[in-house]
């Protein structure tokens, strides 16, 4: 078995022979890569998720890949390489790791954060928040906005103001609503602010609790679909309370919790 360094640099060479060989890879650029990045990062989510963990090794390899070929495009532009690539993030980690590589001491996991984002300010960073993507989903970027936010102290003291806030927006919602105002919108998306907000309090990942319950309809809704194909009928035929009643026996047959 080749060892750590061995494979790496087996997988440099055979970037190296795909630049300048293939006729597909050749062609290739930062921005043509970059949503095929994306959802390369997509399915190692949705492995993740899945707890498929011999794909999460086979789609860590496809991420690896990318890496690897972005900066053999680095390299031949003279911007950066895969050398550099690898100081630079080495020398970051110990940077913002004193407690392991410096002489600070740390007794949470809460410390090591606030170190973080205080070392980042410190290395030229202009804003706490400034390191969240523009372009993250609303959800995720809501979720990294509010733990950085975090990181330098400024959170709520217990859940217990988190949920009052919750009930604050919905109240406010509300109010908006039986106005019909155009306000709606706006307030709309606070609840949503306070719900991932309470959220991570709680420990749970708002994305991952979504995005098990959007699976968790489909695999409901195929079930309706099924047994209304073996009953002959097409949904846009049935009636509402049909469907309910396929639904109920979903919940049961796949069983999901209620």
């Amino acid at each position: 078995m080749l060892s750590r360094i061995q494979a790496f640099q087996k997988l440099l060479d055979i970037m190296d022979e795909l630049r300048s060989k293939c006729p597909w890879d050749s062609k290739q650029t930062f921005d043509s890569l970059r949503y095929l990045t994306i959802e390369e990062t997509y399915e190692l989510s949705d492995a993740i998720i899945d707890k498929k963990y011999a794909d999460i090794g086979k789609e860590l390899g496809d991420l690896l890949l990318h890496i690897v070929f972005y900066a053999k495009l680095g390299e031949e532009q003279n911007l950066f390489n895969i050398q550099t690539v690898i100081d630079g993030i080495c020398e970051k980690l110990i940077r913002r790791h004193p407690h392991i590589f410096g002489e600070i001491k740390v007794n949470s996991v809460d410390e090591v954060k606030e170190n973080w984002e205080k070392i980042k300010l410190k290395e030229g960073s202009t804003s706490v928040l400034g390191g969240v993507p523009n372009s993250l989903p609303a959800m995720v970027k809501a979720y990294r906005i509010q733990e950085k936010a975090r990181g330098v102290g400024f959170d709520w003291e217990n859940t217990e103001q988190v949920w009052e806030k919750v009930q604050e927006e919905l109240s406010e919602f509300n109010c908006e609503r039986e106005r019909n105002s155009e306000k709606m919108e706006e307030e709309f998306g606070d609840i949503l602010f306070a719900l991932i907000n309470y959220a991570r309090f709680v420990n749970i990942n708002p994305e991952d609790a979504l995005e098990k319950t959007n699976r968790k309809f489909i695999k409901r809704f195929n079930f309706i679909e099924q047994k209304a194909k073996e009953a002959g009928k097409s949904l846009s035929d049935m009636t509402l309370e049909d469907m309910d009643k396929f639904w109920q026996q979903a919940k049961l047959h796949l069983n999901f919790p209620q």
